[in-house]
């Protein structure tokens, strides 16, 4: 009998720890210089290639929970972005499309590349969340949105917004990781 037990639990400690690592799946764009991962339960429902490229994730709600209302995480790459004024001015039209939205309502920023607000959609209130990155050639928009009342769990939403940040994160990184290999100085 204790050798089932440790079997066992043996067992359900190595599911939990390789299907976290299952779980999630690795998005690549602008031809393998852009990449994060998204959790595998999120279904793809959009895919563009060119300028922009686009990819766009449905987020699906817990079971038994009523999914009329997507909630949605979507990258967009502007490849051709000249310089710095450029990027600002696309920021700037993103920012002045959000404000036309119903019932558009400014929040706080968590920080200084995000825009967070709320706006209704099909009768529905979503929370937004817009991340937005020059890497001094592209402007990358990440943009997660989801309803404000829900009937999901808190844990849902809080999952939700994790994973949001965690694309953010890797997306902020990538950033810093191009303006540093701009400065370094070149070899030869």
């Amino acid at each position: 009998m204790m050798r089932l037990r440790h079997c066992l639990a043996f067992l359900t400690t190595t599911a939990l720890l390789t299907g976290t690592a299952a779980h999630a799946r690795k998005i690549t764009m602008a031809k393998g210089s852009v990449h994060f991962n998204t959790p595998a339960s999120w279904i793809e429902i959009l895919t563009t290639q060119g300028d922009p490229e686009v990819r766009v994730f449905q987020v699906p709600a817990p079971s038994g929970a009523e999914n009329a209302s997507l909630a949605r995480v979507s990258v967009t790459i502007k490849k051709k972005v000249a310089d710095l004024a450029a990027f600002k001015a696309y920021r700037h039209a993103a920012l002045a499309r959000a404000r036309q939205l119903r019932s558009y309502q400014p929040r706080r920023a968590h920080k200084s590349q995000s825009q967070v607000y709320t706006a209704q959609e099909n009768h529905t209130l979503f929370h937004y969340v817009e991340f937005y990155y020059f890497t001094g050639k592209s402007a990358i928009k990440l943009r997660c949105l989801r309803p404000v009342r829900t009937r999901e769990k808190s844990d849902w939403t809080q999952h939700f917004d994790k994973n949001c940040r965690a694309i953010a994160g890797k997306l902020g990184n990538l950033r810093k990781k191009i303006r540093h290999d701009a400065l370094a100085p070149s070899a030869g």
